[in-house]
């Protein structure tokens, strides 16, 4: 049986809740001498890290993912609560010296983020490789996703499945900033699907000089993400619009774009049409902003399905059975 190896961060997540707006605080006009400090509420630490959320939210979904990633000795009770929850943490390599990476946001009342993203250990994927698998743990690899990681390691993995001929998805996200548009265009001519939200969408074409219509031409599938506005999907040249789930309430955005990528990542493992995928991508990502914390969030195949068909329609049977399966 298949699975998706997903590669990227492992972090500890810490949250941080500013009262208020920062675009009250934020002055256009001086934004070159840029100085200010929030003062915020709250401060919880929760377990995060792209690589480590999506496959929390994979494994949610019924699948098996496998995490190839670098942590600290720290990361060892994360690692348990993965492991419990089904996700194969083999390919995680600890680095005795170093702390975990770590992400620092702050939430302003409107969902608004400011954020740091210290490296540490995660400074080390540069030495994992896809060539240290055995050819029968490659054969079973369904898909790899590149999320955000080491710059260094996220060119190498580019590399590395072009040659192994491993099918991947590419999700430069946060880290657009740091690679250049040579390393962005070659991610981009070799994958499988690239993601990326508006804003990511415009910092590639100012690295690249690719506007969405040659994304559009480029990738066997695009997915541009626009947080309350929904996503697109464009596969083949069709387009396919994917509405978001209303949240019940929304207690933190930190982590539902990974919880949308899972989803989507099901959808490309079985083969599930693209405004299914999308739709269950949407709804995994409202489960996890109705929750604190990034790996919170829970649900069972029959929740998940009649949540699905509230607000979508009945679920189409191939998806119910997958979902119905997987969990069992």
């Amino acid at each position: 049986m298949s699975h998706v190896l997903v590669t990227g961060s492992v972090a500890n997540d810490f949250i941080m809740g500013f009262p208020g707006d920062f675009r009250e605080h934020i002055l256009p006009d001086k934004i070159e001498v840029l100085s200010v400090s929030f003062l915020v509420d709250s401060l919880r630490r929760e377990p995060g890290g792209c690589a480590a959320n999506i496959g929390f939210n994979l494994a949610l979904l019924g699948e098996r993912p496998r995490v190839m990633a670098t942590v600290g000795a720290d990361w060892a009770p994360d690692r348990a609560r993965l492991e419990a929850f089904g996700v194969d943490c083999s390919l995680v390599h600890s680095m005795a010296e170093e702390h975990t990476a770590s992400f620092f946001v702050s939430t302003d009342q409107g969902n608004r983020q400011i954020a740091s993203f210290y490296i540490g250990a995660m400074g080390g994927a540069t030495d994992l490789s896809l060539h240290d698998l055995s050819a029968a743990d490659r054969a079973e690899i369904g898909s790899v996703i590149i999320a955000p990681n080491a710059p260094e390691a996220m060119d190498k993995l580019v590399r590395e499945c072009i040659a192994l001929k491993l099918p991947y998805v590419y999700d430069p996200s946060q880290q657009i900033v740091r690679l250049d548009g040579d390393a962005l265009r070659a991610g981009i001519e070799g994958c499988r699907l690239l993601i990326a939200n508006e804003y990511e969408a415009e910092l590639i074409r100012d690295k690249t000089g690719m506007g969405e219509a040659d994304l559009r031409d480029t990738v066997e599938t695009l997915i541009i993400t626009h947080g309350e506005q929904g996503s697109i999907i464009v596969h083949d040249g069709v387009s396919h619009a994917v509405p978001v789930v209303p949240a019940d309430v929304e207690a933190d955005p930190t982590g539902v774009g990974d919880a949308y990528r899972a989803g989507v990542l099901v959808g490309l493992q079985h083969d599930i049409p693209w405004p299914v995928a999308g739709r269950v991508g949407a709804l995994c990502a409202t489960y996890c902003l109705e929750s604190l914390g990034t790996q919170n969030h829970a649900f069972d195949a029959a929740s998940f399905l009649e949540r699905y068909a509230a607000h979508f329609g009945p679920a189409p049977a191939a998806l119910a059975d997958l979902l119905v399966r997987r969990n069992a």
